[in-house]
């Protein structure tokens, strides 16, 4: 991809991440930077601040105080999030905050210009690999899974199975999640895949449309089942379904660069650097 190329993605990119939240939180507004607070009751990633979108000028350590006192005050997540490549300056007033900066490899895949994988629905090891429906019986564990996967992070195979995510699907059954979500994918706003075996999710991941770009988000294997290539298959799943819906551009934050290099076997390319902070601890 040549310079002219990859500053269009990043465009269309930054176009997205300002879009994206807004069908489901409210923005404040803090000059050059933009707070998302999530609306609405239910479990839920949390949102974050981040540039404010076509801001050129720098950002002062006081303007980030002034959005960590609102995190506060609000009882959300003091996280920002950013492209290392669109707002090169914001790093270090951030980390003169006090704030640490985790970096992951971001990576995108053209689908206008390159056939997207093939998604497998096969049924190896018992498992199905599907597009799950807002009335599907396995989307709540689909949502839960994740949480346990990013709980114990690495791809090495972990400890919490089965009965770990029984636990967890039982404890948000009535946290107003999954209705959430359920609307979500009747709108057209959010796509859930999972592995499912038994009528249990033991991989899932999602993806948000937004015009012609979205981001795949929340790829997560329960711990126990790793190591079978199920996130893959379920990421496979997520671009097909991409794809399907006219999406050009398919992007996601890997977690560190062993993961980007899964990613890659799909096609998908590093663009720039994700950055994410959060205080220490």
């Amino acid at each position: 991809m040549n310079s002219d190329g990859l500053r269009g993605t990043l465009d269309r990119l930054e176009r997205y991440y300002d879009a994206v939240p807004r069908s489901g939180a409210r923005a404040e507004d803090f000059g050059p930077l933009t707070l998302f607070v999530r609306e609405g009751q239910g479990q839920g990633w949390p949102y974050y601040a981040r540039p404010t979108l076509g801001h050129r000028g720098p950002v002062s350590v006081a303007d980030i105080g002034d959005v960590r006192a609102r995190q506060r005050e609000l009882g959300v997540s003091e996280s920002f999030e950013w492209v290392a490549e669109t707002t090169p300056g914001l790093r270090a007033a951030v980390e003169r905050a006090g704030l640490v900066v985790h970096e992951h490899p971001l990576m995108a895949l053209d689908l206008d210009a390159a056939s997207p994988p093939v998604a497998s629905d096969g049924n190896a090891e018992g498992i199905s690999v599907r597009i799950v429906g807002p009335d599907d019986p396995a989307l709540s564990s689909a949502l839960a899974v994740p949480y346990l996967a990013f709980a114990d992070p690495g791809t090495a195979v972990g400890a919490a199975g089965p009965a770990e995510l029984d636990e967890l699907v039982v404890s948000q059954a009535d946290d107003g999640s999954v209705e959430r979500i359920a609307g979500r994918i009747r709108a057209g706003l959010t796509c859930v895949a999972a592995a499912v075996a038994d009528g249990t999710a033991l991989c899932a991941g999602q993806h948000q449309p937004v015009g012609e770009v979205s981001e795949i988000v929340g790829v997560g294997t329960l711990p126990s089942a790793r190591r079978r290539g199920l996130g893959m298959k379920v990421t496979e799943a997520l671009v097909a379904d991409a794809g399907a819906r006219g999406v050009e551009t398919v992007f996601l934050s890997a977690g560190d660069d062993d993961v980007a290099r899964i990613y890659s076997r799909l096609g998908f390319r590093r663009v720039g650097t994700a950055l994410i902070a959060e205080p220490a601890g």
